[in-house]
């Protein structure tokens, strides 16, 4: 059933959740720029599509994770708002260049390019992705809900992608490594492909989105008075920001 949006914190919890994401942001750039040179280093030595592919999306999260960084750094809570749809735009760009590159690479791995060799850096690094990343998308994901910021929730959307993509990384990688089935490495590609776009166009349309006490309530349509009813997760109508 759906229930009132909830109100907004007050300036001392604003501040402290504030400070909660850029800290959430500074360790998400510096463990994917990590994952990114690892990942890209470990697909070229193995001509696997999927660990390049992984790496690149590490790098895209860096460049969403730095948009949001940017948003974050006025001090003005209107100046931060202003900001969210720009760097929206960004995340989505982002995901969307993603896709048409690791789509290309896939597709001509098929087709009859070199075929992914075993990558046991690449095992051990999505493997650990797997554990590490829920972690951050989870905390940054209640302080962005709780903010009222559509950026930071899209941001912790994206790290969730990660583990997604660590997960069937690591299927693609094992398979191949057990069974030689190459072609389990530019499939697990384009799925990583199939997800970035479905995650750029949300990001697209998401500037009204999952913001409760944010710019969801000046979306169109939104609350007269705060009147409007949002879904279980506390989002604006017509929104999907649950996980």
């Amino acid at each position: 059933m759906a229930r009132p949006l909830t109100a907004p914190p007050d300036e001392d919890r604003r501040a402290v959740l504030t400070r909660r994401v850029r800290l959430l942001v500074a360790v998400t750039i510096a463990y994917n720029l990590v994952e990114a040179a690892v990942a890209i280093t470990a697909g070229n030595l193995a001509s696997s599509a999927a660990l390049i592919g992984f790496g690149l999306d590490s790098l895209i999260e860096v460049s969403s994770a730095l948009a949001v960084a940017w948003q974050f750094s006025a001090r003005d809570p209107g100046v931060r708002q202003a900001r969210e749809k720009r760097a929206l735009r960004v995340i989505a760009v982002a995901f969307f260049a993603l896709a048409a590159y690791v789509t290309v690479e896939a597709l001509r791995s098929l087709l009859g390019g070199t075929e992914a060799a075993p990558s046991t850096v690449g095992i051990v690094l999505a493997a650990l992705s797997v554990v590490i990343m829920p972690f951050l998308s989870l905390a940054q994901r209640r302080a962005g809900r709780e903010l009222g910021s559509a950026t930071a929730v899209a941001d912790s959307k994206q790290t969730l992608l990660c583990t997604y993509l660590s997960a069937a990384l690591l299927v693609g990688l094992g398979v191949n490594a057990l069974f030689g089935w190459a072609w389990a490495d530019p499939a697990v590609a384009l799925l990583i492909a199939v997800l970035a776009v479905k995650e750029g166009r949300e990001a697209w349309r998401g500037d009204a989105c999952c913001a409760p006490a944010g710019i969801a309530l000046t979306a169109p349509g939104a609350a007269d008075a705060g009147t409007e009813e949002a879904d279980g997760c506390g989002c604006a109508p017509g929104c999907s920001c649950c996980p």
